[in-house]
C-alpha cells in the first residue's frame, strides 16, 4: 500500500523555486531519508506534506485513514507533567475516554472495543518507555512539562510523534537535541517501528542504519536511490564517473571531426565529406555537465608537540559552589589521545569538559598540567556570546590582536570561511557558518588539546565529514562529546563513561555500549563482539603513533621546501635585474648559479623523499 503519494510538485519562496515538477511515493513500512544541500527544501518539503505551507503545483495526497504524525515546531508547555503530556497527544483515545464517561451501555460496549483495538490500557506504559529511551527517569516523568527547559521540552514533543506509532512519521533533525544515549535509543526504535517514515537528517549512521532508501533534493528534483547514505554516495559516485567517462569521449569525436572540418571545409575535392562531417557533428548528444559539490574541507593547525603527559588527575573532584559533580577522578591525557565522553545529560560531561578547558577549578585532589599546554574549546552555546553586529573577521582579529588581516582571513579560509563569507554579519550567518566560525576560533593557538563538545548540531553530512578528515590529521589530543555515533565511531580511539559521580575508562566499544543501554531499558542487545573491536581500537591508537614521526617529517620536509623556494625567488630577482652584471661581483654571479642548482637538487630529493612518506602515510591509515 502507498502511504504517501506526492506528485509534480512544485514550490517557490520569495521567487526562488524549490522544487519544480517533483515527485515521491512513499510505501507502507518503508523509511526514507531526505538529504540535500541546506537551502535546498528538505524542511519546507516536509512542511507542504503536512500542510504547514501551501505548494504552488502538484499533488499531495495521503492514503485513506492513514494516519501522519510530526514533531511540532513549538515545544509543549503546561502543569500537566511528562507522561500526561505525551497521552494527550493522542486525541482519539482522549475522546473515547471522555465519551465514555457520559455514554450510554450499548454504546459503551462500542467504545470499550475501540479503545482495546487502540492499545488504550498499555497507553501510560508505552509513554513511560518512550520517555525513558529519550533520556526522562521516573522522577521527570511526573514533573510539570512547563518546568523543562526548551530542549528537554522538545524531547517531549519528538516522544508524543513517536508515542503515537503512525503509519506515516515524519522527523526534521530528531537527534538534534538529545544526548548520545537518546540518540541511540531512537535508531533502536526506528529500527524496529513498522510505519513508513521520511526523516530528515545530517547523522550519516542513521541515514545508513534506519533507512532503506535515500531521497536526494537536488536541482528542485527528488531522485530516489536504494539503500543507506554509503550506497547513495557509492551510486552518485561511480555515475558521476561515468558520465565524465562519457563526457570525454563525445567530447575527442567533437574534436576529430571539427579538426577534419576545419582542414578541408574550402577544398573542394573534401567539401562534400567536410559538410557529412558537420551533419555528423550536430547529431552527437550534447556534453552534459557533471555537477560535482563544492568539497568541503577544514584544517586544524599543526600543534607544537608536547612531553607525555600534557594533563595527569589524581583523586579529583570538581563542581559548582563546593558542591562536586564529579569526584575521584583519576586520569591521564596525553597528545595522542581521542576520547569521547559517554553519559546522559546532566551526568557532568560538560562539567568535565570546562575543567579541562581550564574554566573550572579543582575541588580536591591533585593535577599536573604542562605549562605550554593550549587548549581549544569548543561548546555550542558560545553562539550566544558572539558580537552580532560584528563580522567573523572582526571576531578573529579581536581574538588574534598581533596577526595581520591577512593571516585572520586564512584562519577563517581553513573552515570554509571564504572572503565573501568572513565579512558576512553575524546575525546573517547560518547556523553552520557560525560553527565554523567557533571551530577556526577555538584552534586559532594551533591547541595541543581540542575539547569539542557537540561540534556537530549545525553541520551538514559533507561538513561532518570534514570535520572527521581534520581530526585524523590533527596531532593533538581531542575530548569528544557528541550525540553523532558516526563521528564517535570514526574519531575516537578510547571512550570514558561520565556517570555516577565520577569518570571511569568504558572497557569496550560503541556497539558494546549500544548493547549495555539495550539491557538497562530492557531492549535487544547486540551479540558481544567487544574483544575483536577492542583490539581493533588498540590498533588505531599504536597505528597513530607509530605514524605521528612520519607526519612530522612531513610536516619539516614542507617547511624546507617552502623556504627553499622562497630562496629561489629572491635569487632570480636579484639575477633579472638588468644591471645585475654589473652590480654584482664575478664570485656572486658564480655563487648565485651554483645556489640554484643545489636547491634544485635539494629540491628533488626533498620532494621525492615527501611522495614516499606520503605512500606511507596512505598505506598505514
Amino acid at each position: 500500500m502507498t502511504v504517501l503519494t506526492v506528485s509534480d510538485l512544485t514550490i517557490r519562496i520569495a521567487g526562488r523555486v524549490l522544487l519544480e515538477n517533483a515527485s515521491l511515493q512513499v510505501d507502507d513500512g518503508r523509511k526514507i531519508g531526505l538529504v540535500g544541500r541546506n537551502g535546498a527544501g528538505k524542511s519546507t518539503l516536509l512542511k507542504a506534506i503536512t500542510g504547514e505551507m501551501q505548494h504552488d503545483g502538484g499533488e499531495i495526497r495521503l492514503a485513506a485513514r492513514a494516519r501522519m504524525t510530526h514533531v511540532a515546531q513549538e515545544a509543549p508547555g503546561g502543569p500537566q507533567n511528562l507522561v500526561e503530556t505525551v497521552l494527550a497527544a493522542d486525541t482519539e483515545r482522549a475522546k473515547l475516554l471522555a465519551a465514555l464517561e457520559t455514554a450510554d451501555p450499548a454504546h459503551q460496549a462500542e467504545i470499550h472495543e475501540r479503545l482495546i483495538a487502540i492499545r488504550a490500557d498499555s497507553a501510560p506504559a508505552r509513554a513511560a518507555v518512550v520517555l525513558a529511551g529519550l533520556g526522562f527517569d521516573a522522577e521527570q516523568q511526573a514533573r510539570p512539562v512547563q518546568e523543562f527547559s526548551g530542549g528537554w521540552r522538545m524531547r517531549v514533543a519528538l516522544a508524543q510523534a513517536l508515542f503515537l506509532e503512525p503509519e506515516l512519521l515524519l522527523l526534521d533533525e530528531p537527534t538534534n537535541h538529545l544526548d548520545l544515549e537518546a540518540a541511540l535509543w531512537l535508531e533502536g526504535w526506528l529500527q524496529r517501528f513498522s510505519g513508513a517514515c521520511v526523516i530528515v537528517s545530517h547523522d550519516r549512521g542513521l541515514l545508513d542504519r534506519c533507512v532503506d532508501s535515500i531521497a536526494h533534493l537536488d536541482r528542485q528534483k527528488i531522485t530516489l536511490y536504494p539503500g543507506g547514505y554509503s550506497n547513495f554516495v557509492r551510486i552518485r559516485t561511480e555515475r558521476a564517473a561515468q558520465q565524465q567517462a562519457q563526457n570525454e569521449k563525445i567530447a575527442a569525436q567533437r574534436a576529430h571531426m571539427q579538426s577534419f572540418v576545419d582542414r578541408f571545409r574550402a577544398k573542394a575535392t573534401k567539401a562534400r565529406q567536410a559538410q557529412s562531417r558537420l551533419k555528423a557533428l550536430e547529431k552527437l548528444p550534447a556534453i552534459e555537465a557533471v555537477v560535482e559539490d563544492h568539497a568541503t574541507s577544514f584544517a586544524f593547525p599543526e600543534p607544537q608537540e608536547l612531553s607525555p603527559p600534557i594533563l595527569t588527575v589524581n583523586r579529583g573532584a570538581i563542581g559548582y559552589d563546593g558542591k562536586p559533580i564529579l569526584q575521584n577522578m583519576d586520569f591521564r591525557l596525553d597528545q595522542d589521545d581521542r576520547i569521547a565522553l559517554l553519559g546522559a545529560n546532566g551526568n557532568g560531561k560538560s562539567t568535565l569538559a570546562k575543567f579541562l578547558a581550564g574554566r573550572l577549578e579543582l575541588q580536591r585532589g591533585e593535577m599536573f598540567r604542562n605549562q605550554r599546554l593550549k587548549v581549544g574549546y569548543f561548546a555550542q552555546h558560545q553562539t550566544e556570546e558572539l558580537d552580532l553586529r560584528g563580522t567573523p573577521l572582526t571576531h578573529m582579529q579581536a581574538a588574534m590582536p598581533k596577526a595581520t588581516v591577512t593571516q585572520a582571513r586564512s584562519q577563517l579560509a581553513r573552515f570554509g570561511l571564504d572572503s565573501e563569507r568572513a565579512e558576512t554579519v553575524i546575525t546573517s550567518l547560518s547556523g553552520g557558518e557560525k560553527a565554523r566560525l567557533l571551530l577556526a576560533l577555538c584552534t586559532r593557538d594551533a591547541p595541543q588539546l581540542l575539547i569539542l563538545d557537540e561540534p556537530t548540531n549545525h553541520l551538514d553530512i559533507d561538513a561532518r565529514e570534514a570535520l572527521v578528515r581534520a581530526l585524523a590529521d590533527y596531532n593533538g589530543a581531542v575530548i569528544l562529546i557528541t550525540h553523532d555515533p558516526h563521528l564517535v565511531e570514526l574519531a575516537a580511539d578510547r571512550l570514558w563513561l561520565v556517570a555516577n559521580g565520577t569518570v571511569k575508562a568504558f572497557d569496550g566499544d560503541l556497539d558494546e555500549y549500544r548493547a549495555l543501554l539495550g539491557a538497562k531499558s530492557g531492549g535487544p542487545a547486540k551479540a558481544d563482539d567487544g574483544p575483536a573491536k577492542r583490539d581493533d581500537r588498540r590498533a588505531r591508537v599504536e597505528a597513530r603513533a607509530a605514524l605521528a614521526p612520519l607526519r612530522a617529517r612531513v610536516s619539516e620536509i614542507e617547511k624546507q621546501l617552502e623556504k627553499l623556494k622562497l630562496e629561489t625567488k629572491l635569487i632570480e630577482k636579484k639575477l633579472s635585474d638588468p644591471d645585475a652584471y654589473q652590480k654584482l661581483k664575478p664570485e656572486d654571479l658564480v655563487w648565485a648559479g651554483s645556489r640554484q642548482s643545489a636547491i634544485a637538487k635539494t629540491t628533488e630529493q626533498l620532494e621525492e623523499e615527501w611522495l614516499e612518506l606520503q605512500e606511507k602515510l596512505e598505506a598505514g591509515a
